[in-house]
């Protein structure tokens, strides 16, 4: 190996650790405003606080670089028409339940403890209206399954 190559080698190594300091140290986005959400299951009504994402901006955002998620919490996507959604983990730290939710409210699909950081796509397995995040282990713990009503605005009159 010559000194040049050597060199560049050594450059190219540092890059990358300062990309990588660079990705690690970026800091945890600060929850936004929430609404109200209930789930309506064989086990009762579980009430959480949850941001919508609305438009295309804050849909490619949702959770990612996030670290914690209080229990009560989650994220709601509304893609605002009924189509196949497929949704992944990339820069998104933390393990999450994902319902997949037709346009009436009933949960068409639970993805339950996905993998963080993973480029692996989740499909809804049909047209679906949303999605709704949860902290992984929410729906087995609520007894939340495919087939359980949510109630939120994005669903009224569908």
């Amino acid at each position: 190996m010559s000194i040049r190559s050597a060199q560049q080698g050594a450059a190219a190594a540092l890059a990358v650790l300062v990309l990588a300091l660079a990705l690690l140290a970026r800091p945890a986005l600060a929850e936004g405003p929430t609404e109200p959400l209930t789930i309506a299951s064989r086990s009762g009504r579980h009430a959480f606080k949850v941001e919508v994402m609305r438009d295309e901006a804050g849909r490619a955002q949702g959770l990612m670089y996030r670290r914690t998620m209080a229990p009560d919490r989650g994220m709601l996507f509304d893609f605002a028409q009924v189509a196949p959604v497929s949704m992944w983990m990339k820069n998104t730290y933390l393990p999450l339940d994902m319902l997949f939710i037709r346009a009436d409210g009933t949960v068409a699909r639970i993805a339950a403890d996905t993998e963080p950081l993973s480029t692996r796509t989740i499909s809804s397995g049909e047209p679906v209206l949303a999605v709704l995040e949860l902290n992984a282990g929410t729906a087995a713990k609520l007894g939340i399954r495919a087939g359980d009503k949510v109630e939120h605005p994005v669903f009224r009159g569908r």
